[in-house]
């Protein structure tokens, strides 16, 4: 009986070098995207079916290969165009295909025999329907938009640059409806997953006879597993997700939706470097769906392929209700008595507005990036202070526990009774986190219900979503928080929020540094005034010791076109991107030597390879934050004019690094980034 190759892209170790499928036996032939069980060394491992033949394996001879263990039948297979941007996917991100397709299905998936997944799909079942809510009117901007949307000849990527508060969620809806009314599936990407259950509950209940599923890390893995099925075998109409749901298998796709675009969270970090936000693009061209991009501060990138025409940019210039936008109030701290803020975050005219917002039973939000008490313990005697002794950071002073704690890799001890190495028991906290902030405005303001949200505040199960509701209901009088609140969330009572201490972005060495920070204070300073009653009070504050900077003259303009332009601007004479395009290698070791040497030598062979005069490496340096966890970090970026000209490099280098690796007996670890977000 003859016997049939199949390809199978399975998840082998980086190491190996093999990053394409492997070829395999079996009795019969097995469509591609068909799950598998097949041996790998001495284990056996789940894979997936990849094609006919044309694996890693083709020069060897049948009698070389090794049998498929078991075929999952109970599932479909997985669709050819699911298949086509996983490929595209390890390509571009420089992964093993295998990696790359395993790492992003449900683990529960890959450990279920064809018996078990079958039970698993028989007990699904769908949800009862509910009556729908009723959708509002539109505004004349939004319907615009719609019109414009409808008329679409060809599917194509679509820029919605709408202000805060605007009603962009309401046209995600009206596009989601008509892709639902059509017969198809709609996915929806938001960049965190404190954003997931309040879009849930929209969708939830405008789409009642819909069934809707999320997927996201913090859904325990039979819920993973669950939700991934109903979306694979077409019973879930809308799928809700963070980044990883860009690669659900949804074989009626109509439409794709990014909420909040330029968000920082849709690139992972870890493993496939992937940006979720840029394989949404590509997969709507890929199955010819329409794409939309919603922002009201885009990422630079986004906003340059929208002044190309590469894509149809329209715009919500209004918000809902004709509310107008909060007005930027800068305090020049510079212009303060010093006396004024030895002592306190806040100046004294914040406070008093704090104060009369309080009076007339307004909230008030205050945003500092930067969670714990304080940022550093000081020794004033001999002038120790609080370092990790594992990372290249300081250890954070956290009061309500008296910890010391490392946030980059969680070392934890007591605060000491005295510094511990001169014995001065005068060791006092330099600089302000949200706890200190928190207990500051208890202080100055002891009427005044004041909460804290941030990474430590919402630890345990449920608190984020208890804090958010006492938001909502009126039982919080002043926020502290971090990013996770200046973003997404709809707080209709909130007049003033202020940005406590937003400087230090301006000068940082990371080129993107103000693109965020324009965001994060606009998308902030949208949380104030989203009730049109109470818009014309809104007001966003901002603290300052450089209050003549370009980027807060744009920001009390609102106007984003202009800070865009002139960001845009300053990229094409330095050549970065999106003008140019960039990857980063990484290497780690517990000896900073051993990474550069790794480096050095990767650097020289890159110049053998053809087309490296069109590329440029430049030489290896550290890091912001050079070492963490005991382990040394260099990077070397690599540059170049055309993407096309830097994957071809890429494509050469990247197996060559890995015979590279084995002559570097101290490196730890190495990996390339394609379009860091970070430098």
């Amino acid at each position: 009986m003859s016997r049939h190759r199949v390809a199978v892209a399975v998840d082998t170790p980086q190491h190996s070098g093999l990053a394409g499928a492997l070829d395999y036996l079996h009795d019969e032939p097995v469509a591609p995207g068909t799950l598998l069980r097949v041996p790998l060394g001495r284990r056996e491992v789940a894979g997936i079916a990849w094609g006919s033949a044309g694996g890693a394996a083709t020069a060897i001879g049948d009698d070389a290969l090794r049998p498929v263990a078991a075929v999952l039948r109970a599932l479909p297979p997985l669709p050819p165009a699911w298949l086509e941007l996983v490929a595209f996917a390890a390509g571009y991100y420089q992964r093993g295909v295998g990696e790359v397709a395993l790492s992003v299905l449900p683990p529960e998936l890959r450990k279920l025999d064809d018996v078990r997944l079958a039970q698993r799909i028989a007990r699904l079942r769908a949800p009862a329907p509910t009556p729908p809510e009723a959708p509002p009117p539109l505004t004349p901007d939004q319907a615009a938009v719609l019109d414009a949307l409808a008329a679409d000849a060809e599917p194509g990527t679509t820029l919605l640059h709408g202000v805060t508060g605007s009603g962009k969620t309401e046209v995600y809806l009206r596009a989601a409806a008509r892709a639902l009314d059509a017969g198809r599936q709609v996915l929806v990407l938001v960049p965190e997953i404190n954003l997931t259950p309040q879009l849930e509950a929209r969708f939830g209940a405008r789409f009642g006879a819909h069934r809707l599923v999320t997927l996201h890390s913090a859904l325990t893995p039979a819920q993973r597993l669950r939700h991934w099925l109903r979306a694979h075998l077409g019973q879930a109409d809308v799928v809700l997700g963070t980044r990883l749901a860009v690669f659900a298998s949804l074989p009626r796709l109509g439409q794709i939706v990014v909420d909040e675009e330029h968000d920082a969270s849709f690139k992972q970090q870890e493993g496939a470097r992937y940006s979720a936000r840029d394989l949404a693009v590509y997969r709507g061209r890929l199955e010819r769906v329409p794409v939309l991009l919603g922002s009201a501060t885009p990422s630079l990138e986004t906003w340059h392929n929208a002044e190309q025409g590469r894509y149809r940019r329209l715009t919500l210039p209004q918000r809902i209700g004709g509310g107008a936008p909060p007005r930027v109030r800068v305090v020049d701290m510079g212009r303060l008595p010093r006396e004024a803020l030895r002592d306190d975050a806040l100046s004294p005219p914040l406070v008093d507005a704090l104060r009369q917002r309080l009076a007339r039973g307004e909230q008030s939000l205050l945003l500092l990036n930067r969670r714990g008490y304080a940022p550093v313990l000081h020794c004033g005697a001999c002038g120790w202070k609080s370092g990790c002794p594992h990372c290249s950071a300081w250890r954070v002073f956290h009061k309500r526990d008296r910890t010391l704690r490392c946030h980059h890799c969680g070392y934890t001890q007591p605060v000491p009774r005295a510094c511990p190495e001169c014995g001065n028991q005068d060791i006092a906290p330099i600089g302000r986190g949200t706890e200190r902030l928190e207990e500051q405005i208890a202080a100055l303001m002891p009427a005044a219900r004041v909460a804290r949200i941030d990474a430590d505040s919402t630890r345990a199960q449920g608190a984020l979503e208890a804090q958010l509701a006492a938001v909502h209901a009126g039982d919080v009088d002043v926020l502290v928080g971090t990013q996770m609140v200046a973003k997404g969330h709809d707080f209709r009572r909130i007049t003033l929020v202020a940005a406590v201490n937003p400087d230090a972005s301006l000068f940082a060495s990371d080129f993107r540094a103000p693109e965020r920070l324009f965001a994060l204070l606009m998308q902030a300073g949208g949380r104030a005034g989203r009730d049109a009653e109470r818009a014309a009070a809104s007001e966003l504050w901002i603290q300052t010791w450089h209050p003549q900077h370009a980027l807060y003259a744009a920001l009390a303009r609102h106007d984003f076109a202009a800070f865009a332009a002139a960001q845009l601007a300053e990229r094409e004479a330095a050549g970065l991107p999106p003008f140019t395009h960039l990857a980063l290698l990484r290497a780690e070791a517990r000896r900073v030597e051993a990474a550069t040497a790794f480096l050095h030598d990767a650097a020289a062979l890159a110049a053998t390879l053809p087309g490296a005069d069109q590329v440029s490496v430049y030489p290896p340096v550290p890091p912001p934050l050079s070492r963490v966890a005991g382990i040394e970090r260099v990077q070397m970026l690599v540059e170049a004019r055309s993407r096309a000209a830097l994957q071809r490099l890429l494509a050469a280098w990247v197996p060559a690094l890995h015979a590279l690796r084995a002559t570097h007996k101290g490196l730890a670890r190495w990996a390339i980034d394609v379009d860091p977000l970070a430098i």
